[in-house]
C-alpha cells in the first residue's frame, strides 16, 4: 500500500493561495519574515522547524526540513540532537501531566 503522504505532493503546498491569495499571501509574509536572520540565524531556525515538526508529527515538514537542514550543512547528528529534544520535551511535558491524575485523585479523596 503506497504512503498517504508523498514527497511530490509538497510541490502542490501553495495551491491553497488559488483558493484563498489574501490568506495565501499573509501567511507567506509571516512565514519569510519568521524565518529570516534576526536573534537566531537561519540555520538555527532551521533546526528548530525540524525538531517541531516532529513534535507535531507533520510528515510534509519533516521532508522538507530535513532537506533544507541538510542543504544548509547542519549534519545528521545535530538533526538527530535537535529531534531527540523535541521528543524529549513532548514526552516530559506527557508526564507532567500526572499532576492532572493527581488533583483528580486528591478531589475524590477530599
Amino acid at each position: 500500500m503506497p504512503s498517504y503522504y508523498l514527497s511530490e505532493d509538497l510541490a502542490r503546498f501553495g495551491e491553497i493561495g488559488k483558493a484563498n491569495p489574501k490568506g495565501w499571501d499573509g501567511f507567506l509574509n509571516w512565514y519569510q519574515q519568521t524565518m529570516a536572520p534576526g536573534a537566531l540565524d537561519e540555520r538555527t531556525k532551521k533546526l528548530i522547524a525540524l525538531a517541531v515538526a516532529y513534535a507535531i508529527q507533520e510528515p510534509y515538514c519533516i521532508d522538507s526540513y530535513s532537506s533544507a537542514c541538510s542543504d544548509a550543512g547542519i549534519a545528521p547528528e545535530e538533526m538527530a540532537e535537535a529531534v531527540g529534544v523535541a521528543a524529549v520535551i513532548r514526552g516530559g511535558g506527557t508526564i507532567a501531566h500526572w499532576a492532572q491524575s493527581c488533583n483528580a485523585l486528591a478531589r475524590r479523596e477530599g
